[in-house]
C-alpha cells in the first residue's frame, strides 16, 4: 500500500489514498489522534537501539544491524538485568506517552523532541550519526505499526517529506547526511520504496486541487523546526503534469520555525525567574549564554555543553557572585533535574493558548511550588521578532528568486496557525491576497497525492 509520510519536526502524520472517495485520508496514529507529537522516551538509550532490532522484519538486514550495533545491546541486556525489567515490558515511549514519561521522570531516562531537527547538524561523530538513525527507526516503525492497525493493510512505498533546507550552514552536506538517515531509518522500519518530495510543494498539492485557473502561489510552509517558502506555478494546466519541478520557480528555506518561537518565549519570558537578567554583586549583569544553552533544545552544541560538568561548576560560582540567590537555585534545579525540555514545552503551551486569548498563566509549579509568570500576547510578539524577521526574509528572497510577484499567498504549517504570524504577514504583504491553509493536514495530504502518482 501506498502512503505519504510527514516525518515532521513537531508531529508526524500519514496518509493514504481512500479507495472509495479517491481522496486523501489521514491515519489514526495515538487513538483517534491522526497527529502524533515527534517525540521518544526510553528507560536508557541503549533501549532504543533494542527496539529497533526487534522492529527489522528482513532476517538479513536485522542479523546486519545487530552486528553493527553490538556492543549498544549488550548494554540494553545489562541494563535490563540492573533494573529487573522484564523482556516484555514497554521500555519506549511515543508521542504523548512520552512527554507523560519524561514528565514524571525527568530527571532519569533519556527523552528527544524533535529529532528532525538534529538530522543535518554538521561535525556529526559516525557514532551519533548511527544514534541518530536509531531515533528514526523506532519512530518511523512505530508509526507505521500504528498506520497498519488501522488500515489493515502493509504499508510498502511512501513518499517522505523534506524542507528545501535542514540546515542554512553547508546546505548541501546537511541536507545530503539528514536524507541518508531518514532513507536508511525508513528501509530499516520496513518500507520497500521510499522517496522525498519538497513539503512546500506538498502543501501546495493539497491546494491546488479546487483552482479553477493558473496563479503563481507563495507556499509559505511554517514548521516546528524549519521555514520553507516556494513560489509554483499552479493550476488546470501544471497539476497534472508527472514532473512538478519546473513549476518550482522560487524556493529558499532555513532552519527556522515553531521551535525557534518556543525557545525565544522560554529565554525572553521565563528565564528572568531563574536570574537571567539579573545582576551580580559586582554590579555586572548576569552571563545570558548559559540560559540560552538551556533552552536550545534543538541545538545539540547548545545540548551537550549546558549538560557538562564546566556549566555545573559556572552555576556554582554564579550562585556565589549574584545578588539574587534564589532565582539561581531555581536554575541548578533544572539543570540538576532535566527540565529544561518541560521550560521550553510551557512556552510552546503559552504560544498556543495566546492564539485565541490575550492573556495566559504559565505554571512552573515544577521547579518551584506555586511559581508561574503571566504572559500576554503582547508580550509573546515582542519575544518572537528575530524568528518574524527571518521568515519575512525568507518570502522576500523567494519572491525574488522568482523575479515576479506572487498571486497569491498561502500559508500553512503548525506553527503559522498564530495570529501573531499572520499578522505580520499581511502587514509586510498586504496588497497580495492571503490565504489560510489547513496548517496541520496539508503537507501530508499532499505527499499521499505525489506518493499515489509516482507510485501508481
Amino acid at each position: 500500500m501506498i502512503t505519504g509520510f510527514d516525518y515532521g519536526t513537531s508531529n508526524c502524520a500519514m496518509g493514504v489514498i481512500n479507495a472509495n472517495t479517491q481522496g486523501t485520508q489521514l491515519l489514526p496514529l495515538e487513538g483517534s489522534n491522526t497527529f502524533l507529537p515527534s517525540t521518544v522516551y526510553a528507560f536508557a538509550r541503549e533501549l532504543i537501539s533494542e527496539q529497533v532490532a526487534k522492529d527489522i522484519c528482513d532476517p538479513s538486514a536485522k542479523e546486519q544491524y545487530i552486528q553493527k550495533r553490538a556492543h549498544s545491546l549488550e548494554m540494553a541486556l545489562k541494563f535490563r538485568r540492573d533494573e529487573s525489567i522484564r523482556n516484555d515490558e514497554q521500555t519506549v515511549f511515543f508521542g504523548n506517552e512520552a512527554f507523560a514519561q519524561y514528565l514524571s521522570f525527568p530527571e532519569e531516562g533519556f527523552f528527544i523532541k524533535s529529532a528532525k531537527s538534529f538530522l543535518g547538524a554538521s561535525g556529526l561523530r559516525p557514532e551519533i550519526i548511527g544514534f541518530y538513525e536509531d531515533i528514526v527507526t523506532v519512530m518511523m516503525a512505530h508509526i507505521k505499526r500504528s498506520a497498519e492497525i488501522h488500515s489493515q493493510e502493509a504499508l510498502t512505498h511512501t513518499v517522505i517529506g523534506r524542507p528545501v533546507n535542514f540546515q542554512g550552514l553547508n546546505a548541501q552536506k546537511s541536507n545530503q547526511q539528514a536524507l541518508a538517515i531518514l532513507e536508511t531509518a525508513a528501509k530499516r522500519a520496513g518500507f520497500k520504496a521510499v522517496e522525498f518530495f519538497y513539503e512546500p510543494i506538498a502543501a501546495g498539492l493539497d491546494f491546488e486541487k479546487p483552482l479553477s485557473e493558473d496563479k503563481k502561489v507563495l507556499v509559505v510552509d511554517i514548521g516546528g523546526g524549519t521555514t520553507d517558502c516556494a513560489m509554483i506555478l499552479m493550476g488546470p494546466n501544471h497539476i497534472q503534469k508527472q514532473d512538478r519541478y519546473s513549476d518550482f520557480i522560487g524556493y529558499c528555506g532555513e532552519r527556522t520555525g515553531g521551535n525557534d518561537f518556543d525557545i525565544q518565549i522560554a529565554a525572553k519570558l521565563l528565564m528572568p525567574l531563574l536570574g537571567m537578567n539579573s545582576t551580580l554583586k559586582s554590579g555586572l549583569p548576569m552571563p545570558t549564554q548559559v540560559y540560552w544553552d538551556a533552552v536550545s533544545t534543538n541545538n545539540v552544541g547548545a545540548q551537550t555543553k549546558f549538560h557538562k560538568v564546566e556549566t555545573a561548576v559556572l552555576l556554582k560560582q554564579l550562585l556565589r557572585d549574584t545578588r539574587e540567590p534564589n532565582l539561581v537555585e531555581r536554575f541548578i534545579d533544572v539543570r540538576d533535574n532535566n527540565k529544561n525540555h518541560q521550560m521550553v514545552r510551557s512556552a510552546e503551551q503559552a504560544k498556543i493558548a495566546l492564539s485565541d486569548q490575550p492573556q495566559t498563566s504559565v505554571d512552573l509549579s515544577y521547579i518551584e511550588q506555586q511559581l508561574s509568570k503571566q504572559a500576554t500576547l503582547e508580550e509573546i510578539q515582542h519575544a518572537v521578532q528575530r524568528p518574524l524577521k527571518t521568515m519575512l526574509s525568507l518570502m522576500s528572497d523567494a519572491i525574488e528568486q522568482a523575479n515576479t510577484q506572487p498571486d497569491l499567498i498561502y500559508i500553512t504549517g503548525g506553527s503559522a496557525k498564530s495570529p501573531i504570524i499572520k499578522q505580520v504577514i499581511e502587514q509586510q504583504f498586504g496588497n497580495i491576497e492571503i490565504v489560510d491553509g489547513d496548517h496541520f493536514g496539508s503537507v501530508t495530504n499532499g505527499l499521499t497525492l505525489w506518493a499515489d502518482k509516482i507510485f501508481s
